[in-house]
């Protein structure tokens, strides 16, 4: 049965109407994640429009980041299986000593996850003025060292993040290294050494990522990154760390459990 679409006579655009009545199906679960879409072909044949319009309506569902387009194989449902980081409970001590695991692996094997972290460069840097300012250190000399870690859920990256620590802190420590100064991650060395989570701060925006990271965070057009600006403040309400994390939108979540100031 094939379903005539037309556009001169003030109806919706042909590859619109094609895109909402598949976009309309994926959220209603009638095509659930990892189906198979109609090709094409198929999809000009049903509604009896050019090839290049039903190719066009899918690459409308792509660029909204609800379907993936293989090479040589379709286009497929996205799979949506969040992993959520947990903002109110992830620096816990508490759970740290408990489970012996770093923030990220902790949330990662509570939901069902197989993570892992690879360490990049360690650098002593000229902090970027955002970080510059929480952390109180000169934006102009090298203040900073700068820990660049990459998370990797089912073996797929799933984020980056970029850890700034004052020099005066992590001076002539393993904080200078690459790799943990500890199994259970920086925070557990930290406070070893005085400087205890107590509070923290959190700024949440989201924007299209560069080239670059969706490169390497093997990013699906159509994706956005959720970047968190992460600041950790010690009990003597001293800022002592700032780590911007760049999340892919389409794998992580964000949930937040906070008390409402009276």
């Amino acid at each position: 049965m094939t379903t005539p679409l037309g556009g001169g006579d003030g109806r919706q655009n042909p590859r619109q109407t094609i895109a909402d009545e598949l976009r309309s199906a994926i959220e209603q679960g009638e095509l659930p994640p990892g189906t198979k879409l109609p090709s094409g072909r198929e999809l000009a044949r049903r509604y009896t429009v050019a090839r290049n319009t039903a190719d066009d309506a899918i690459k409308l569902l792509q660029a909204e980041g609800l379907v993936d387009v293989r090479h040589g194989s379709g286009a497929y449902v996205r799979r949506r299986r969040p992993l959520v980081r947990l903002g109110s409970n992830r620096y816990s001590q508490r759970l740290r000593e408990e489970t012996g695991l770093s923030p990220f692996l902790l949330e990662a094997a509570r939901q069902g996850w197989q993570a892992h972290v690879e360490g990049g460069p360690v650098q002593r840097v000229q902090p970027p003025p955002d970080v510059a300012e929480r952390l109180g250190v000169d934006d102009a000399a090298r203040s900073v060292i700068r820990r660049e870690n990459w998370y990797f859920a089912d073996n797929e990256p799933v984020q980056v993040g970029y850890t700034y620590i004052p020099w005066a802190i992590a001076k002539g420590t393993p904080l200078t290294k690459p790799g943990e100064p500890m199994p259970t991650g920086i925070y557990a060395y930290l406070e070893d050494h005085g400087y205890t989570v107590t509070r923290i701060r959190e700024e949440i925006s989201a924007r299209m990522p560069r080239h670059s990271e969706a490169a390497a965070l093997r990013i699906p057009p159509g994706v956005p990154v959720i970047e968190v600006l992460h600041t950790s403040i010690n009990s003597d309400d001293t800022p002592f760390d700032v780590t911007r994390f760049m999340l892919r939108a389409d794998v992580m979540g964000l949930d937040y459990t906070m008390s409402v100031e009276e």
